[in-house]
């Protein structure tokens, strides 16, 4: 039984509906590691009570009541800080990196530290403690500009330095498992949007987000792009079972819907939406296309449903419409 989660990156979008999903059920140590630029205190407190920490009192001989939520504030180029903060866990969801195409391109040196360096510090930080499991947290962009589905014996030609940095820490991972016996899982997700995206600077939380601040919302290009939007329950379903499921190390699964939708048919449906229930008008504006952005992106998700158990179900529909939901009533 894992009850014992390391979770960086942890007050982000993701970190936190894992952590909301591992609290129904009660019984759960939760360490949570985060630099705060994104993610804050305040989300963090809108799905756990938590306890911080500083890191500089963080010691080994820290007795941790169970169940407990605790949350170090740091970053994950801080090595000795992940030696620390690795100590008796059960898993690491490595969650924390750079994320996105435009920001690793205007700064590909900052994207390669945090995420690769990164990366490695927590697997080296896991080696050290003997943690049993690692899941990382990648996506499709490793394999880069391929006539699609995505699969996992693709061989990888990323396009941006985000891609580079992510196939890397794949790369550890792999010789991590091999190596060293750290049961390494890689999760390639998909676009992921839901409930708690607020921060997100993915497609669909930013559309939502502008167009409720009354702003324009731009498409990179013709809107013709596709990708595999998957909603972040189904997600975090992944992640449980990747954390738990005896049998899978070392291996990478792609997690999303097997199923391709373009910019422009997400824009038009979060458009009705919005007009529907809000009575707001999206006003979208063609902009240039974006350096390292890849034409077209979904996966074939056949080896997750084979090794884990596991399938999405939850439509873009039916997505879009809990996600605008949220935003709204969090709005008031």
């Amino acid at each position: 039984m894992v009850k014992r989660w390391l979770i960086t990156g942890g007050c982000g979008f993701i970190g936190r509906n894992l952590i909301k999903s591992l609290l129904v059920e009660g019984d759960y140590h939760i360490r949570i590691i985060d630099n705060l630029k994104v993610g804050t205190r305040q989300d963090l407190a809108q799905v756990c009570k938590f306890e911080e920490i500083e890191k500089d009192s963080f010691l080994s001989s820290f007795a941790l009541p169970v169940p407990s939520n605790i949350l170090i504030a740091g970053d994950i180029l801080e090595a000795d800080l992940a030696n620390e903060v690795c100590k008796d866990i059960d898993v690491v969801v490595h969650l924390a990196a750079n994320t996105g195409v435009a920001p690793s391109v205007e700064n590909p040196r900052m994207d390669c530290e945090t995420n690769v360096r990164g990366t490695l510090n927590y697997l080296e930080a896991a080696r050290r403690n003997n943690v049993k499991r690692f899941v990382f947290a990648s996506s499709g962009a490793p394999v880069g500009e391929i006539e699609p589905p995505i699969h996992e014996e693709l061989a990888p030609h990323p396009v941006s330095p985000y891609g580079a940095s992510k196939l890397a820490g794949e790369g550890y991972c792999s010789a991590y498992y091999r190596t060293f016996g750290i049961e390494t899982v890689v999760l390639r997700f998909g676009n992921v949007y839901g409930p708690l995206s607020s921060h997100k600077s993915s497609v669909i939380a930013k559309f939502i987000r502008q167009a409720l601040a009354g702003e324009v919302c731009e498409i990179h290009g013709d809107g013709k792009q596709t990708r595999d939007f998957i909603y972040v329950t189904d997600l975090i379903e992944a992640i449980r079972l990747a954390a738990s499921m005896p049998g899978i190390g070392g291996e990478v699964f792609q997690i999303a819907t097997s199923r391709e939708h373009t910019v422009n048919e997400v824009a038009g449906l979060l458009k009705k939406m919005l007009y529907d229930k809000a009575g707001i008008h999206m006003r979208i504006f063609y902009g240039a296309e974006r350096l390292g952005d890849v034409r077209r992106n979904y996966s074939n998700t056949e080896k997750a449903m084979k090794l884990l158990g596991w399938t999405a179900k939850t439509d873009l529909k039916r997505g879009l419409v809990r996600t605008m939901d949220w935003f709204l009533n969090s709005e008031k």
